[in-house]
Parts: C-alpha cells; structure tokens; sequence
C-alpha cells in the first residue's frame, strides 16, 4: 500500500470549501422539490381529473428514469434545444429539484390522507373554504406525521447530490476529484469526501430527531 495523506494536506481546505456550496445547492433543490412536491399531492387528491393525470404522469417520468440521466439532459439538451448555455448549477437544481418534487409529492399526499377525516369534515360543517381549510388545519397536520420521511428525503438528497460533479459543478465529490487528479492520489482525497458526506448526513440525521422530538413535545 502506497498512501501519503501528507500529499493532500494542503488541499484539505479546497475540499471542506465544498461543504457550504453542496448544502446550498441542496438546499436550493430541496425547496423546489418542497415547493413543487406540494403542489403536485394537492394536484393528486384534487376532484379534477386531469390534474390528478399530470400529477401522475409527472410522478411517473420522474421516478420511472433515472436521476443522473435528467441531469445529463438539462445539462447537455438545453444547450442544443434553445441555444442557452445554463450553468452546472442551475441544472443541477432544476433536475434535482424536479426529482425530488415526485417523491415529496408521494410522501405529503399520504400525509394528507392520513390526517382524520373528522377534521376536513368539521371544517366543512364550520363552512371554512378549501383553501385556508387546506393550508391552516390539514397541511400543518400533516406535516407534522411526515416529518421523518421528508428528513429522509432531504439526507437521501444530500448524498445523492455528489451526482452533480460529472457535470463539472464544484462539490465535494468534484472538489475531490480535482484533488486527486492534481496530487496523483486517488483513495486519499476520496476518503476525505466521504468522511465529510458522512458526518453531514450524521448530523442532519441528528437534527432531525431533534426536530421531531420537539414537534410531538408541543403536540
């Protein structure tokens, strides 16, 4: 074995850099998934028929192709359908924002359902209108018993976000392989990515339980 962590020292700084711009891009990306997520489960249970076919067909694309080549056709396609040359970043958030919105749309349509049916009804027999019944009484219920699944989607999103690196956008992982390219290592400065994606996702993992714990204290 032939390893020299002492070779990657200086560039340590340049990859732990990576931390604030890989968890603002998931921030950004979780936010349009929330965002977009929301829309589509109201889509799902609306009386609609056709909303209820686009919410659908939306999931269904979405979670039916895989992540990295919707990454890969915002990157590469857009260029070549409307001559615009968009950032690694921006398709980056769109594809992964656009991704997680199908599977937040699964989680908060359960959510949904799964609050009593006794509490729309009340709010009906008071004459509350569907949109404030909506976003006062039944979402914030909601959100309360999904909470956990929405936290796993966002660590699930923070891992999976070092797919974003083929596309030259600087992450963690991107960051790594730079270093690696320029100091000739390779398991060095990949340990160190994954040691740094691993305490990230142990400390969302922790704040998230944390988060819960007060949620059903103030139940």
């Amino acid at each position: 074995m032939d390893l020299d962590f002492l070779r990657i020292v200086p560039s340590i700084p340049f990859i732990l850099n990576g931390i604030w711009v890989t968890l603002l891009f998931v921030l950004v990306a979780a936010i349009i998934g929330f965002i977009i997520g929301t829309i589509l489960s109201l889509f799902k249970i609306s009386n609609i028929s056709w909303l209820k076919w686009f919410a659908d067909a939306y999931t269904s694309i979405f979670r039916g192709t895989p992540l990295i080549l919707q990454l890969m056709i915002f990157y590469f396609a857009t260029p070549q359908l409307t001559g615009y040359d968009i950032p690694a970043f921006l398709a980056g958030i769109l594809a992964f924002g656009l991704n997680s919105g199908a599977y937040i749309s699964e989680i908060i349509r359960a959510g949904i359902q799964a609050v009593d049916d006794g509490q729309r009804e009340a709010a009906e027999a008071l004459g509350v209108p569907y949109k404030p019944m909506m976003k006062d009484i039944i979402l914030p219920q909601a959100l309360k018993n999904i909470l956990p699944a929405l936290l796993n989607e966002f660590v699930t999103l923070t891992k999976e976000s070092a797919i974003v690196s083929t596309i030259g956008f600087l992450d963690i992982m991107r960051r790594a392989q730079v270093v690696s390219a320029n100091t000739y290592t390779a398991f060095e400065p990949l340990l160190v990515a994954g040691l740094i994606y691993y305490l990230l996702v142990m400390g969302l993992t922790q704040l998230g339980g944390l988060l819960e714990r007060r949620l059903r204290k103030s139940e």
